[in-house]
């Protein structure tokens, strides 16, 4: 057996709160493993009131997260191991593509991943062709395979302003990962500011209109 990749076009589909026209800031925030972009977006309605447009772009690969015919509730991901690279390198140049269509010369950018979006939006930090003025990782880590020791790559988080949010009683992005991921960005001289809340693994208001004011 061969295995044979083609690239191909498909549609993708992202959503907006705010208006774009003539905004001083934008927030491109990437969803958690099994999300909708639509539904992660309502999280982020505070932000309208700051004077921010928000725009949320969805995972390439959607799917079936109930076996029940009845309810039959659909997620999105971002990628799985499986064939991994390529699926990393589609979702870059999606998100270049997004920034493209929004025609944001001026603006600040801040880019936020949430869960699984955290490693989305740092790979497209490091890799990817558009600026990011802003780096909000929330609720996971800078990914392991993320080789900071490449030159390029760590000066680009290093301009990105890097942001670690985490809920105090995260059971997914627990203690150990924050002080792990904590440890690997100082051995690399990559500063950042550490953001605790009181909560879980979720969007937390108070936290993301502090963010928003800043």
């Amino acid at each position: 057996m061969q295995e044979h990749s083609l690239s191909t076009a498909r549609t993708a589909r992202y959503f907006t709160v705010g208006t774009l026209q003539g905004a001083s800031e934008v927030w491109i925030v990437c969803h958690g493993y099994g999300q909708l972009a639509s539904r992660f977006l309502e999280r982020f309605r505070p932000l309208e009131a700051l004077q921010c447009c928000v725009v949320a772009p969805e995972g390439l690969s959607r799917f079936y997260l109930t076996e029940s015919p009845t309810e039959r509730r659909v997620g999105a991901s971002w990628m799985t191991r499986e064939d991994r690279l390529h699926e990393i390198d589609d979702y870059v140049h999606y998100l270049d593509a997004v920034h493209g269509e929004l025609k944001l010369p001026k603006a600040r950018v801040t880019a936020l991943g949430f869960s699984q979006g955290s490693a989305t939006v740092c790979r497209w930090t490091a890799i990817g062709s558009t600026r990011i003025d802003r780096l909000i990782v929330w609720g996971g880590e800078v990914p392991p395979d993320l080789d900071l020791s490449q030159r390029e790559t760590a000066d680009r988080l290093r301009a990105a302003s890097l942001t670690l949010v985490y809920g105090t009683r995260d059971d997914f992005f627990t203690p150990k990962i924050v002080a792990a991921t904590e440890t690997r960005l100082r051995e690399h001289k990559i500063p950042y500011t550490l953001h605790p809340f009181e909560g879980g693994h979720e969007i937390h208001e108070a936290t993301l209109r502090t963010l928003g004011s800043s």
